[in-house]
């Protein structure tokens, strides 16, 4: 089956791939001239393990190809999938559709024949209809369908999310829609993994729901770990305890620093604004935003009680900043939060992080960049804990403390345990709801 994927950000080149791998010919296109001559020579633009060798493999076949023509990608295609980035807007918390809106237009004006386009960016619900109004009013001889796909990609895991899972959730109207997405997914649906068929609006609902849920769970978790630390209780073992219900289950029961990324704080903002237009407020996901805000709020406090009340002068050493591990992404991370209220406090501070810099020197000014943990934690008065990448979980104690000025650590991830730390030689050690 021909494919056209518009959009080369997360969704879209991961998505690309992975259906070239099922043996599809698809076609990516960005209007980023740089970046598609980039992909053409194989260079990954993201940072997404597997990702280089599974486009390698594709490109060679033949298979999977990049252009900036988007009427040449959409002519001969029997599915079109808009890809595109639905950011935050600005001032009113809503998903902004204007690429969404402006490729369905460049697809209505592009199409020559039958074709299923499909949604795959997060939008709100209500958008797959706005979609087909807008490719009719460009092209209203056009034959379509309209389909809605969303995606549940993990950054760090998605190629063998998308290899492997948990449901591929599809929200379509027409029979012609549901035999070509049936098509597309016929290598998932032989391994028996479930593709779940809806309406329109349930398609579009359930991937801010899902989220929204997921975010939920993680804020729980921190309200209850500031709790845990004002009884005398250890979070961990509490996580562990109601995790093992299976009607909770233990994914998502981290307390750390609160939720980040691309997708968490975008979709729930977006889901609060949605309720609230409806007058159906979802005033759980309006108080996980709030209580979000304040658990990274929180962490700030933590290190400085670990300096006696004042950052000034102080040297700290930060391990990680990307929002989780096995990525590049800084977006909404909650280092852009913490990070630049240390450096506005006075404190020098120096960066670890495995991949973080290419995006976090633009975004953290007034920090120093180091590639070694131990050279960053050189001298330093403090050393935090902020993302767990494997690097940071087995660490030489001993050797980082010795090499301190003042062997402190803020283990804002729970990678540690207390009494571990301070046999290594460290002075003082704080978690988070321990």
């Amino acid at each position: 089956m021909r494919i056209a994927m518009i959009g080369t950000g997360y969704v879209g080149l991961v998505s690309g791939a992975c259906f070239s791998d099922f043996g599809h010919e698809v076609v990516c296109v960005d209007r980023d001239v740089g970046k598609i001559e980039r992909l053409r020579a194989g260079e990954v633009p993201i940072f997404e393990p597997g990702l280089e060798a599974l486009l390698e493999k594709n490109i060679a076949a033949g298979r999977l190809s990049f252009t900036t023509d988007l009427a040449q990608a959409v002519d001969g295609a029997e599915a079109v999938f808009i890809a595109v980035g639905t950011p935050t807007r600005r001032g009113d918390g809503h998903a902004d559709l204007t690429y969404v809106m402006g490729a369905a237009q460049e697809i209505g004006r592009a199409l020559t024949g039958p074709a299923v386009v499909v949604t795959k960016s997060t939008v709100p619900v209500g958008t797959n209809r706005k979609v087909a109004d807008a490719i009719r009013a460009a092209n209203p001889q056009a034959e379509f369908d309209v389909a809605s796909n969303p995606e549940f990609l993990r950054e760090g895991a998605a190629i063998d999310d998308f290899m492997h899972p948990d449901r591929v959730v599809v929200g379509v109207e027409s029979e012609r829609a549901r035999k070509v997405m049936a098509e597309l997914y016929r290598p998932l649906s032989l391994r028996e993994f479930p593709v779940v068929y809806t309406g329109l609006e349930s398609a579009e609902m359930i991937k801010y729901a899902a989220n929204a849920f997921l975010a939920t769970k993680i804020t729980f978790i921190n309200e209850i770990a500031a709790l845990c630390e004002r009884v005398g209780a250890d979070v961990k073992a509490v996580a562990r305890g109601i995790g093992m219900d299976g009607r909770i289950g233990d994914k998502f029961l981290h307390a750390g620093p609160g939720y980040g990324g691309s997708c968490f704080p975008k979709d729930t903002r977006a889901l609060a604004r949605i309720g609230q237009e409806h007058a159906a407020p979802v005033q759980i996901v309006e108080t996980v935003i709030k209580v979000n805000d304040e658990v990274k709020r929180r962490m700030i406090d933590k290190i400085l009680d670990l300096c006696e009340g004042s950052l000034r002068d102080r040297t700290i050493a930060v391990l990680g900043v990307t929002f989780k591990p096995n990525t590049d992404d800084m977006r909404d991370a909650p280092a852009l939060t913490i990070v630049p209220a240390l450096v506005g406090a006075g404190a020098k501070v120096r960066i670890s992080d495995p991949q973080g810099r290419h995006e976090g020197e633009a975004l953290l000014p007034g920090v120093k960049w180091i590639e070694n943990p131990y050279q960053a934690a050189t001298g330093a008065d403090l050393v935090v804990l902020l993302t767990e990448w494997n690097e940071f979980r087995g660490l030489d104690l001993a050797r980082m403390a010795r090499k301190m000025a003042m062997p402190r650590m803020a283990d804002l991830r729970n990678i540690y345990d207390r009494d571990e730390v301070l046999e290594a030689g460290f002075t003082a050690y704080v978690g988070v709801g321990r």
